[in-house]
């Protein structure tokens, strides 16, 4: 019988300088399970981003930007390395807030009843104060509510809001922040499910000619997507933003490069637990798209890429 020919698995071997780069290059070359599949996406990435006419989503939900990788998408929107996100409500709510107010180091393990009477909200580990979420989202949105009232303009789309508290953050570690300084789009399509949305809800109740036109951000992504050539896509976590994203490609015939990390399992037919191959046979990735589904924490996989794709 012939020898078997195929690529030889390697150890991994770190010296004291090795680069973010060179780990994830040996993880791909030791061929062991996440490992592999993590440098299969920083190469599926890095592609990505060399194709020029290729659009590039991010798609994520609220929760990362509560912790430390929120510096992670804030770099990657900062450096233009991405064209269009898509998140949900809770993005904003976190984002806002933390350019006022901090969260803190908490524990999985917890007593939260105490917690709740302490006035301490817990977001897996993470502890926030109530003055660092509700409260401190009130003080800051409502004035600029105000001042865009005064504007006469009553019709507004989430992303045109996005923008105008953008505008006014002076925090350059917001996501928000980027996205309007590089004009790139954040599409929230369940832009009611969270602080912010219901701040905007707080504000209809003395401006009943307030309006939320969210077509109007239906429309802008739908001009992205089929004018596109090639697109592309960075999803961390499933649900809305996920689905988003892949709804819209489905009209271009499908994502044409995906990189997906998720924690869910495929087993209870959820979508967040769908691996990018089941997405082909809905048309919303190409049956030639180059992809990859990376099953772990996003904390720990997302710096790992954006490292390696830097060459730091």
């Amino acid at each position: 019988m012939s020898e078997f020919q195929g690529q030889p698995i390697a150890d991994i071997s770190l010296p004291k300088d090795t680069t973010v780069k060179e780990l994830v290059n040996q993880m791909y070359d030791s061929g062991g399970f996440t490992a592999k599949k993590v440098g299969i996406a920083a190469k599926v990435f890095e592609n990505m981003l060399s194709q020029k006419d290729c659009v590039k989503f991010l798609s994520f939900p609220a929760c990362i930007i509560s912790t430390g990788t929120r510096g992670i998408i804030r770099d990657l929107i900062k450096n233009r390395m991405v064209d269009v996100i898509i998140t949900t409500c809770g993005t904003l709510d976190h984002d806002i807030a933390r350019t006022k107010k901090d969260y803190y180091h908490g524990e999985f393990i917890a007593d939260d009843a105490e917690l709740h009477q302490k006035g301490i909200n817990r977001l897996g580990n993470i502890f926030i104060p109530n003055e660092s979420y509700g409260i401190i989202l009130e003080e800051i949105m409502q004035p600029v509510l105000d001042e865009l009232w005064d504007t006469g303009k009553t019709k507004w789309s989430p992303k045109e809001l996005e923008w105008e508290f953008g505008k006014r953050l002076d925090d350059d570690n917001s996501i928000v922040y980027w996205a309007q300084k590089n004009e790139i789009p954040i599409f929230v399509p369940g832009i009611m499910d969270g602080a912010f949305g219901s701040q905007l809800w707080m504000f209809y109740q003395k401006h009943k000619d307030f309006t939320i036109d969210v077509f109007s951000d239906e429309q802008e992504l739908s001009d992205i997507v089929f004018t596109a050539e090639k697109t592309g896509a960075l999803m961390v976590g499933g649900g809305i933003s996920k689905h988003h994203t892949i709804w819209w490609n489905q009209f271009r015939d499908g994502l044409d490069y995906v990189v997906y990390i998720t924690t869910a399992q495929e087993f209870d037919g959820s979508l967040s637990g769908a691996k990018i191959n089941e997405a082909i046979s809905w048309g919303k990735v190409k049956e030639d798209a180059t992809h990859v589904t990376v099953e772990g924490d996003a904390t720990i996989i997302l710096p790992l890429i954006y490292g390696a794709v830097l060459g730091k």
